[in-house]
């Protein structure tokens, strides 16, 4: 029997027949990468997870803030004043929370060896349900804190029109696009290179993403 190196996690050997024809085989081996190695530590998962969610939060803000500006001048020329400018935050807070919550669960899945796009959009239209799915929750718990039982969470649901409503799953899918597709491709450059792409000096930033 004829050992060699492992390659991979995998220890190659093989055996001589009668024949003198080598046969290789190879044997999975136990790897020496510890999960924790892996995954890091539970303080390092916390401070990723931690930042991760401050990210989000900056983005959908931003881009939830663009269209209550929009808002608010398309009702100035009606002379209707419109402050809700903190919902935009409210709203960011809490669809990142969301995010990672979906991310926990699995939502995202796996799309190996298919282009970005296939990814991108099945994340956005999963996490763009999902949300909608809380946000029904969200009525129904308030509704019964409230005294007014699911159904009065759900009439006040209702009740902010079905355009509203559908404004607002636009405006969340459209939100979700950009933003899935730069995790797809940070997931496909590796982690840190695709910031280092946009906010780094370029012979260094192409160095890290080489």
């Amino acid at each position: 029997m004829i050992w060699g190196p492992p390659l991979d996690g995998f220890d190659c050997g093989g055996t001589v027949d009668r024949g003198g024809k080598l046969q290789v085989f190879m044997a999975r081996g136990q790897s020496d990468t510890k999960p924790e190695r892996a995954k890091g530590t539970w303080k390092e998962r916390i401070g990723r997870e931690f930042v991760t969610y401050w990210i989000n939060v900056v983005y959908l803000a931003v881009f939830f803030a663009a269209f209550t500006w929009y808002r608010r001048f398309v009702l100035a020329e009606y002379q209707i004043t419109y402050l809700h400018y903190g919902t935009a935050v409210i709203e960011a807070l809490i669809m990142a929370k969301v995010i990672l919550i979906g991310d926990a669960l699995g939502l995202g899945g796996a799309d190996r060896n298919k282009p970005l796009i296939y990814p991108t959009l099945r994340k956005a239209i999963v996490f763009s349900c999902f949300v909608g799915v809380f946000a029904i929750v969200e009525h129904m718990v308030v509704g019964l804190i409230h005294g007014k039982g699911f159904a009065g969470g759900l009439a006040a649901l209702w009740s902010e029109g079905k355009y509203e409503i559908l404004s607002r799953c636009l405006i969340t899918f459209f939100a979700f696009l950009p933003f899935f597709a730069f995790r797809e491709l940070e997931m496909l450059l590796g982690e840190g290179k695709l910031r280092a792409l946009f906010f780094r000096r370029k012979p260094t930033a192409i160095q890290q993403a080489g």
